[in-house]
């Protein structure tokens, strides 16, 4: 039998100088449930799972961040502009208060937005997010080449920056997580992923309410698990 997904919808909002691709799912008059990316991916990558939001009467609203599908690609890029370009794409949508869920570079966005705004945030979902080590590695890890391997449908200029803020120690990203007031829910992706289960667990420690679960699919959880991710994310969101 084939189960047929919600129908996605698409668009666009100028939000100051750049353009910010979406993907929505579900009624607008539900519950707004906004999904962030990870890095080198895009706002296609939750539709499944935008699908099973919908069902259960949530408003899924998908982003491609900055230099990612359909957004701009302005060649500035961080976490903090990533966060503020978030914010600026709820205040352009009149969205005053959402549940957040995001993977990887994602979820240190979303980490970093329930951190600054917590008024804005119901609830929050930080998918296979491990912060910065607390020390520097023993052996220095490689900047990514100044040109990709093979052709990207991404901007390849923000790989480096962005890999570089998650390997750095800073004592900030440690400080900001207890203030962090929103019911949160982890996901860890178990031995096959390619980042520090040890950190996602200690980022579950460090929030104030939080409840960690691990789901053995590596680090793309809601890519390569859909029904098990959707069993444990859409509850806690409902």
């Amino acid at each position: 039998m084939t189960i047929d997904l919600e129908p996605v919808r698409t668009g666009t909002e100028h939000v100051g100088d750049l353009t910010i691709g979406f993907r929505e799912t579900g009624a607008p008059s539900g519950r707004p449930v906004v999904l962030l990316h990870g890095l080198g991916s895009s706002a296609a990558t939750w539709d499944a799972f935008a699908a099973s939001v919908a069902e259960t009467g949530g408003h899924a609203i998908a982003l491609d961040a900055r230099g990612h599908g359909a957004s701009s690609r302005p060649g500035d890029y961080s976490l903090e502009l990533m966060t503020g370009d978030l914010l600026a794409f709820l205040d352009r949508r009149g969205l005053d208060r959402v549940d957040l869920v995001g993977h990887s570079m994602g979820g240190h966005v979303a980490h970093l937005f329930a951190a600054g705004h917590p008024e804005r945030v119901r609830r929050l979902v930080v998918e296979e997010a491990a912060p910065p080590p607390h020390t520097p590695p023993a052996t220095p890890l490689p900047e990514p080449p100044a040109e990709p391997p093979a052709p990207v449908d991404y901007d390849w200029a923000l790989v480096a920056p962005i890999y570089r803020e998650l390997r750095t120690p800073d004592p900030r990203w440690w400080a900001l997580l207890p203030t962090i007031n929103a019911p949160a829910l982890v996901v860890a992706g178990g031995p096959a992923s390619i980042v520090s289960q040890d950190r996602i667990r200690m980022l579950a420690e460090a929030l104030p309410d939080a409840r960690l679960v691990e789901i053995d699919a590596g680090h793309r959880v809601h890519r390569d698990a859909p029904a098990a991710f959707a069993d444990a994310v859409v509850p806690f969101l409902s």
